[in-house]
Order: C-alpha cells, then structure tokens, then sequence
C-alpha cells in the first residue's frame, strides 16, 4: 500500500535526513536503535517462555486441524476429521509439524512431553520472527521510538500472548502476513526512489526483489489459510492502480509466483490426500459461498466491531485509535477495517480469524505510546 509521509501527522517536527527520517512522535537522533538480533533474541526468549506458560485450551483446531494431522503423517495413526475427507483442508501446516515429530523420533526424543510442547516451541520461534517483522515494519513507516513501543505493545498484548504460540493456521498466517507486509513497504519505498528513512539505511533495506519476496510470503500465507487472499486483495488492489507496469507486474510476478506455489501444495495435497483435489477452491466454496461454517455458530454482523476485536487489542484500544487518527496512515487502518467488514459478512465469526490485523492495530498503538512518552519528556 502506497502511503505519503505528511508533515504535520508529527508530533514533533521530523529530524534532518539522516537522523531516522519518518512523520512520527519523538526525535529518532535522541533513540538508541537496537540491533534487530538483540530484538529478534529478546522475541524468541520471551516467545519460549510464553508457549511453555501458556496451557489452556482455546480451539479444537489447535489439536484435531494441526498437530493430530501431523502426528497421522509421521507415525501413521492419527483421527482426520472430516474436512480432510472432503479436501477442506491443505498438509502443509501439518507437514511443518509432522516434520518436527520425525526429527524428535530420530533423537529417541519422542516422549510425551517433547511430542506435547515442541510443536508450540517451534510455532513461538516462527511467532518471534513476526516480533521482528512488526518492529521492523514500524521503523520503516514511522521510526525507531515507534518501533519500540509498538514491539512493548505486541508482547504485553494479552490475546497476542494467549494465542500466537498456539499451532493454529491462524498464528503462522499472521507472521506470514506482517513479513510480507514489511517487503511489500519496502518495495513501495524503492519504486518511488525515496525512503521513509535515512538514505544510508535505505541502502542496507532495499532490495529489487522485495515485492517479489512479499509475493511469495503473501502467496504461502494464502497456502496455509486461503481467507488470507482478503488480506492481499486489499493491499494489491491499491497499488495495483499505481503501478506503472500493470502487465508485467501481473503475467511476470503475481501470476507465476501463485501458479508455482499453488502447484507445489496442489501435488502435495495430491500426495497426502490420495487424489486431485484443490483445497483453496473447497475451503472458499464451503466457508465463504456456501456458509458452512455456520453450523458452529453464528454472530451479528458488527460483532467484530463492536466486541470481537476490541476484546483482543483490549485496554490498548484507545492508544490505537489515537494513533490512527493522530498518524494519518489511512490506507494502513483501512486494511484493519477492511478485514473486520469482510469478515462480518459472514455468519460464523471467531477472534482468531482476524488474529492477523492485530499487529497492525499494536502499531498505532505503538505510535500514541511514543507520542505520550515524548510529551512527558518535554514536561
């Protein structure tokens, strides 16, 4: 999504180039920047620690979708339930865990506890990586102080907390999704010949194949939940209008990019399942045409609005919404509101599909955070 930085969406004046750059609250000359392996090493420590405290049960999908799929592939017994039976469900969320299990078992390390607990210590290393690309993200559209206060709000956020080390499709969507976000930024700054930060970081950050990366990313994302295509719409669409080379950007990057990862999990759901079956085709037909989903349950539609989200961004809600308003990035809280309206067409509604927005949400709030921190400096 292409976005303009607007001088009076600061708090404070911007600094010369070269001292951080950004429309953003607090002077980037007066932050220390931390080193994005000390930020991704804080992420995987706090992560680990928060997979191993975090042991309730939330949803069956957690278990019977992921893990139970998996331990079916590496030791050949397991329940499918009957969306696999009727190709609702891709293997290649479970093969990254079923992969996992055959390593353990190599290691004789196959013991109730290991077999229980690794899969949510390596789904909280996959969940440091998106801490990282969120506060990578946040620099790079705004500055090192936001981005600080934006990674606090991510790892305080008690749904984020409760929820991203969990083996649900859902969490790996919402890594999958801040990482592309931040490669498709990036290319939006390169294409444009400018950058939201300092010329001399601007080097090390841009590359010719970050929209290509973005792509990628979007495409595996759309792999291992298909509703993720909401996401990607929205952000493709809108540049999609600005981009000068609309048919080379379509036949030479989108198109090849999707077939190529469409046909790797096509055969891979071939091999596993038995026969030709297109997963994203059933999965959209069943959860979006058909309303399937509405057997387990149904909500009103503003229910997002006006419960679901605010209970898990919950007392970060205000600093959000004064960090949209305050900020200026509409197009960015646009896709919030676009995510939240598609989802409440449908009927059947549940926190975790829109667990992939609420970052973006924690960025604003990341933003009010360090604009606050800065007028109590200045007083």
């Amino acid at each position: 999504m292409s976005h303009r930085r607007r001088s009076h969406a600061a708090v404070a004046p911007p600094p010369p180039e070269g001292d951080g750059g950004g429309s953003s609250p607090g002077k980037a000359g007066r932050i220390r920047p931390w080193p994005e392996r000390r930020v991704l090493a804080l992420a995987m420590a706090f992560r680990a620690a928060n997979a191993l405290l975090v042991r309730t049960y939330f949803n069956p999908d957690e278990h019977w979708q992921c893990l139970e799929v998996a331990h079916r592939i590496a030791f050949g017994y397991g329940h499918l339930t009957w969306e696999w039976k009727r190709g609702l469900r891709g293997y290649l969320h479970p093969l990254i865990f079923a992969a996992l299990y055959k390593f353990l078992a190599f290691l004789h390390l196959d013991t109730p506890w290991f077999m229980a607990m690794a899969p949510r210590l390596l789904q909280s290393v996959f969940a440091s990586f998106g801490d990282l690309y969120l506060y990578k993200l946040s620099k790079l559209i705004f500055n090192e102080h936001v981005a600080q206060w934006t990674l606090f709000s991510q790892l305080v956020n008690w749904f984020m907390f409760f929820c991203i080390t969990r083996t649900l499709s859902n969490s790996l969507e919402t890594v999958l999704t801040v990482a592309g976000l931040y490669y498709w930024f990036v290319a939006i700054e390169s294409s444009k010949g400018i950058s939201v930060i300092s010329k001399q970081q601007a080097t090390s950050y841009q590359s010719p194949q970050s929209r290509k990366m973005a792509l990628l990313i979007a495409a595996l994302a759309c792999a291992i939940r298909p509703t993720s295509a909401i996401t990607w719409l929205y952000v493709g669409l809108l540049d999609f209008i600005q981009i000068k080379f609309k048919c080379q950007f379509l036949f030479l990057e989108v198109i090849p990019l999707g077939a190529i990862v469409l046909a790797v999990t096509t055969f891979l759901d071939w091999w596993m399942h038995g026969s030709w079956v297109i997963v994203p085709l059933n999965f959209l037909k069943f959860n979006l045409f058909s309303s399937g989903g509405d057997y387990y349950g149904t909500h009103v539609f503003h229910w997002y609005f006006t419960q679901g989200f605010p209970s898990m961004i919950w007392t970060f809600l205000p600093f959000s919404v004064f960090g949209i308003i305050k900020s200026r990035e509409w197009k960015l809280s646009g896709l919030i509101a676009w995510v939240l309206g598609v989802y409440s067409i449908l009927g059947h509604k549940e926190f975790r599909f829109v667990l992939p927005v609420l970052p973006l949400a924690l960025m604003f709030s990341g933003y009010c955070l360090a604009a606050m921190s800065q007028f109590k400096e200045r007083n």
